[in-house]
């Protein structure tokens, strides 16, 4: 039969069975689970085509030893990739094509989905007007300016962007909301005063590593900054001209603050919104400042006075020069038009005339002519007529 083992061995001798002398296609004695050496160890028959089945998972253990089977572990590993791509199972339980789903390509997707992963996170864009500070595990290592740039994939390095050319703005006293900032001058005065600082970054690394809180470090910073240079102000200067001078001072003096602390910021400017004494003693305030600028606008009339007076009396002097001038050329004939002049200007508004002439009457009343030239006031009505 096709099945039929032969008893001779391939070097042509017989074999040494201790069963029957034929053997069935499932073994010696027809029985399965029996093997033809009679040595009581079960081995799998073969099938009727020449081929031993698939020995059963716990056959294929080895027996005796600690040692991992390997390829046993990388085989079941493969079958359960198999299950997961799709793949269906045949009616003995192992894994087959029996099944109509298609098979995904589960690794490739992986790969990509990994690939995709790193390009973003590799690969960042920083606008005008930004930095970057890249920092690897958590510590610094590097700023980028605007473009396109390269770094190791998250979350080896990241990625912290700061508006480096924005301006910031910090209030400091709310004069809107009638909280009081109050702060003593150099007289002993109280002053109410609310400003505002204009600051930028200058340095990105410094800015994120140096202070915990930028912003309410510029404010602290300005606000010891104020008191001090108002502690140094009367309060005259701090409400008058001088408070233009004070923010520069105080301006400068932040500066100086913030680069001691290394916070990489550069303070643009400092406006002092409001300068004025406290709710409680404003009324009388503008009362003295009210009375001040009267006092203030009385000093500037009669100063303006003065220089009136001043400048005719240069003017006056200018003449007297020019007339002595004229004086040393021709004694006589000033001396009798400065007589003349004087004589003009003294007699203007007065009625009598006097001639010294030859043939003249010496005195002609020509006011009281002109008034009896004139009508009287009753002989005009009484010509006109009575009025209707």
């Amino acid at each position: 039969m096709p099945w039929q083992n032969n008893e001779d061995g391939e070097d042509g001798k017989p074999r040494d069975n201790k069963g029957s002398g034929k053997k069935s296609p499932w073994g010696a004695g027809g029985n399965p689970g029996a093997n033809g050496n009679g040595d009581g160890q079960k081995t799998p028959p073969k099938n009727p085509w020449g081929e031993a089945p698939r020995p059963s998972r716990d056959e294929e253990r080895p027996r005796g030893g600690n040692t991992p089977d390997f390829d046993e572990f990388i085989r079941r590993s493969q079958e359960k990739l198999r299950g997961l791509g799709g793949g269906g199972t045949n009616g003995s339980g192992g894994f087959g094509g029996g099944s109509s789903r298609p098979n995904i390509p589960w690794g490739i997707i992986a790969g990509a989905v990994v690939l995709i992963g790193l390009a973003t996170t590799s690969a960042y864009r920083v606008d005008a007007g930004e930095r970057a500070v890249v920092t690897r595990f958590g510590k610094f290592s590097t700023t980028n300016g605007p473009g396109f740039h390269l770094k190791l994939p998250s979350p080896i390095d990241e990625v912290v962007k700061v508006k480096f050319e924005d301006i910031r703005t910090t209030q400091i006293g709310a004069a809107e909301s009638g909280q009081e900032n109050l702060m003593i001058t150099g007289d002993q005065n109280i002053i109410d005063i609310a400003y505002t600082v204009r600051w930028r970054i200058r340095n990105a690394e410094q800015y994120l590593f140096q202070v915990t809180d930028p912003e309410e470090t510029v404010k602290v910073a300005t606000e010891s900054a104020m008191r001090e240079m108002i502690a140094k102000a009367s309060l005259n200067d701090a409400i008058g001209p001088e408070r233009a001078a004070i923010a520069e001072r105080v301006r400068e003096r932040v500066q100086l603050i913030l680069d001691s602390y290394g916070a990489g910021i550069i303070v643009q400017g400092l406006d002092i919104r409001q300068a004025d004494p406290p709710a409680a003693v404003d009324e009388s305030f503008k009362d003295v400042s009210a009375a001040q600028q009267d006092a203030q606008q009385f000093l500037n009339q009669a100063r303006a006075y003065s220089e009136q007076i001043s400048a005719q009396a240069d003017g006056a002097t200018a003449q007297f020069d020019k007339v002595y001038e004229q004086y040393r050329l021709a004694p006589v004939v000033t001396r009798k038009r400065m007589y003349l002049e004087t004589m003009e200007s003294v007699l203007a508004k007065v009625d009598k005339t006097v001639l010294e002439a030859q043939g003249v009457q010496a005195y002609l009343p020509l006011p009281e002519l002109r008034r009896r030239a004139a009508p009287l006031p009753e002989a005009a009505a009484s010509v006109q007529g009575p009025a209707r």
